[in-house]
C-alpha cells in the first residue's frame, strides 16, 4: 500500500469532535445553493424534485434569518456603545437599556429560528443523495446503463447446464431446507467441499488484495452504532433494509464498507499518506426488503452472505483514478479464476445513495444463462467523508487548510455469487466440478467429484 506509515498505523495530524454542530453533513449547502439548477439537473432521476425545492425554500428562509440576527447584532453593539457614552457623560441611558434588552430578546428568538431551520436543513439534506459525475450516463433505471467492456467468453456446454441451486444440492455441498429449519428462507449452510470452498475464496482474494494489490488487511467488528451507518449513507434512508439488535444502538453490517469506512470518522489524515487502500472479509446482513419474487432462489440474493471489500480513502484530485484502479483490482480476481464477466457503468437512476460514480461486474452464470453482478465499484467523493466528517490536510503550495477526503469502495468479491459462478461455469457432464487453478493450492484438490468429495 502507498502511503507514510509509523509503524503499524497511518498518521494522523489531528481529529475532530462529534460534539460540533453538523454543519458538513450530507452535501454541501454552499454547493447545492450556488449550483442549484445543475444539481437538480443531474439529480432529477435520483430523487423527488420536492425534496431538492424544500431545500432550497429552507436554506433561504435560514439566511433571511441570519441576516436579520446579524442586523441586530450591529444594532445591539451601537446601543452598548452608545450607553457607555451616556453614562460617561452621566446622561440618563434608560431609553436605551430598555431598548437593548429589547433587542437582545429579538436576537435571542433568531438564534432559536436559526437553529430549528439548520435541524430542518440537515433532515431534509439527509434525504438528497449524491449528484452524479458528470461521465455517469441519465437515466431512471438499469435499462440506462451502458456496458464498458466484456472479457472472456461464455462457455459452450455439450449438455444443458445446471443452476447452482441444483447443482450444489445434487453434490451435498449446500443445505437449503436446513437452513430454512435453522433461521428461515434464503439462508444457506454450506458443507464438506462447499465450505472449504467458501474459505478457500476468502484466503485467495486477501491474498491477491493484500500481497499483489497493496491493500491492508482489516478484521473489523461484524457489528456497527447507528453513526456509522450514517456515516456511509445506509442511514437514515435505507434502515428498513438493516438488521438492527433489539435494545441497542447496534445493527448488523450490510457491508464492510461500514466499518472501514468509518475508521477514520471524525480524524484528519495526512495528506502524504493518501491513497489508503484497506481490505477486510466479514459477513454481510442484509433484510433485502423489496426485492421478493427476484433472485431469491439459490444464494444469489440472501440475508447473510460473505465477501471480501475494498475501501480507498483518496485526494480529490485522485480519487478518479483510483476508481479505475479499485475496479481492476476486483476485475482481475475474476480473470484469475477464469470467470466470464462484463463491466457496466450505471446510469444516475441506477446507482447507490451516496456513489457519484460506480461500476458493476457482472458475471456469466451459465446455469441461469444471464450475468448477474458480483462487484459493485464506487466513488463517493466526499459525500461519505462530509458526514463521517473524515478530512485531510494538505501543505503544498502554502494551504494549510484541511479539505474532505474522497472515499471509494468495491467488493473484491462477493464470496456467495463467487462460489456459485465457479459452480456453474465449471461443471461437468458426470456432475463433477473442476476447481480453477488459481484455487487448487488452496484446496488441495483439482475438482468436486460426482460424489461431493474434493478429488
Amino acid at each position: 500500500m502507498r502511503g507514510r506509515r509509523q509503524g503499524s498505523r497511518f498518521t494522523l495530524v489531528g481529529t475532530s469532535r462529534w460534539s460540533r454542530p453538523a454543519l458538513y453533513l450530507m452535501l454541501d449547502r454552499a454547493y447545492l445553493r450556488q449550483h442549484f439548477d445543475e444539481a437538480k439537473a443531474r439529480l432529477a432521476d435520483r430523487v423527488d424534485v420536492d425534496v431538492l425545492e424544500q431545500f432550497a425554500q429552507t436554506d433561504a428562509r435560514r439566511r433571511a434569518a441570519v441576516t436579520e440576527m446579524q442586523a441586530l447584532q450591529g444594532q445591539r453593539n451601537e446601543l452598548s456603545a452608545s450607553v457607555a457614552r451616556a453614562k460617561r457623560a452621566g446622561e440618563d441611558a434608560s431609553a436605551m437599556v430598555a431598548q437593548s434588552r429589547d433587542v437582545h430578546a429579538q436576537i435571542g428568538q433568531y438564534e432559536a429560528s436559526v437553529h430549528d431551520l439548520d435541524e430542518a436543513l440537515n433532515s431534509v439534506l439527509s434525504q438528497i443523495p449524491n449528484v452524479p459525475h458528470e461521465s455517469v450516463p441519465p437515466g431512471a433505471d438499469e435499462s440506462c446503463n451502458r456496458e464498458v467492456s466484456r472479457w472472456g467468453e461464455p462457455g459452450e456446454f455439450a449438455f444443458q447446464p445446471k443452476p447452482h441451486w441444483d447443482l450444489g444440492v445434487q453434490l451435498g455441498i449446500v443445505d437449503f431446507e436446513r437452513a430454512a429449519k435453522l433461521v428461515g428462507s434464503r439462508f444457506a449452510v454450506y458443507c464438506d467441499a462447499g465450505a472449504k470452498l467458501e474459505r478457500a475464496l476468502m484466503n485467495f482474494m486477501l491474498d491477491v488484495h493484500t500481497a499483489e494489490h497493496g491493500y491492508r488487511e482489516i478484521l473489523p467488528p461484524f457489528i456497527a452504532n447507528s453513526r456509522s451507518l450514517f456515516g456511509t449513507g445506509q442511514l437514515p434512508k435505507f434502515s428498513h433494509d438493516l438488521f438492527k439488535l433489539e435494545r441497542t444502538d447496534y445493527w448488523l453490517v450490510p457491508t464492510a464498507e461500514v466499518p472501514l469506512t468509518n475508521l477514520y470518522a471524525g480524524e484528519t489524515l495526512a495528506y502524504d499518506d493518501l491513497p489508503i487502500s484497506l481490505t477486510a472479509f466479514t459477513p454481510c446482513f442484509r433484510s433485502e426488503a423489496g426485492s421478493y419474487g427476484r433472485d431469491v432462489r439459490g444464494v444469489i440474493r440472501q440475508h447473510q452472505f460473505q465477501k471480501v471489500e475494498l475501501v480507498k480513502f483518496a485526494s480529490p484530485e485522485a480519487s478518479y483514478g483510483e476508481l479505475e484502479r479499485l475496479t481492476a483490482d476486483a476485475e482481475d480476481i475474476l480473470q484469475r479464476l477464469g470467470l466470464p464477466y462484463r463491466k457496466v457503468l450505471l446510469s444516475s437512476g441506477d446507482m447507490g445513495f451516496s456513489a457519484a460514480k460506480t461500476y458493476d461486474l457482472e458475471v456469466w452464470l451459465p446455469g441461469l444463462g444471464e450475468y448477474k453482478e458480483i462487484s459493485s465499484c464506487s466513488n463517493f467523493e466526499a459525500f461519505q467523508a462530509r458526514r463521517a466528517r473524515v478530512r485531510f490536510r494538505s501543505t503544498e503550495g502554502g494551504r494549510n487548510k484541511p479539505d474532505f477526503v474522497h472515499t471509494l469502495n468495491g467488493s473484491g468479491l462477493a464470496i456467495g455469487r463467487t462460489w456459485l459462478a465457479i459452480l456453474e461455469n465449471y461443471q461437468q457432464a458426470d456432475g463433477s466440478v473442476v476447481m480453477p487453478e488459481a484455487l487448487r493450492s488452496y484446496l488441495n484438490a483439482e475438482r468436486i467429484d460426482p460424489s461431493g468429495e474434493l478429488g
